[in-house]
């Protein structure tokens, strides 16, 4: 799910940075340092929307470098066990399928994965076939999934998911 909160963030800029230019400089930092980042606590930092306020900045003691605090906007992608997404097949083989749901990874067993549906190679290309042949899931395709599971580490998401429930599976 997406959401729209408020965060804060440090700064750390060399003396050569000051200038008539500071500011643009600081706010260039800022989104260089967070836009596509995750953070454990927050999810995934899609964009900042808008600066509240750069703080004073405080001089390091004995290295000259200026810490600047800003308190910001930003669009952030947290996703939660039971949220139904639509996913990016990335690679398909016996064991299951692994998509992408925008920065996060997500993998889905074969035993979470319809029994109607086997695991097949046809033309080099691993795919799972529904056995009446009405759907084809393989590399590139767009599914829905439902998530079973998150795990958060420091800088990333994961996810564990199932096309075992109504309307999930192939879209389109």
């Amino acid at each position: 799910m997406f959401y729209f909160i408020n965060l804060e963030h440090e700064i750390l800029l060399h003396p050569r940075y000051f200038g008539p230019n500071l500011m643009t400089t600081v706010r260039q930092k800022l989104f260089s340092e967070v836009e596509g980042t995750c953070s454990g606590k927050y999810g995934f930092i899609i964009q900042v929307i808008n600066i509240e306020t750069i703080g004073s900045g405080y001089i390091q003691p004995s290295r000259g470098f200026v810490l600047y605090p800003i308190q910001y906007k930003a669009i952030v992608f947290r996703p939660f066990k039971g949220e139904v997404l639509e996913a990016v097949v990335k690679q398909v083989n016996k064991l299951g399928i692994f998509t992408e749901i925008g920065p996060m990874s997500c993998f889905i067993s074969k035993h979470s994965i319809p029994s109607d549906m086997v695991f097949c190679i046809e033309d080099n290309k691993p795919r799972f076939k529904a056995q009446d042949e009405s759907a084809i899931i393989e590399q590139d395709n767009t599914i829905r999934v439902k998530l079973v599971g998150t795990r958060t580490d420091a800088n990333d998401i994961f996810a564990i998911g199932t096309l075992m429930d109504d309307y999930l599976g192939l879209t389109g």
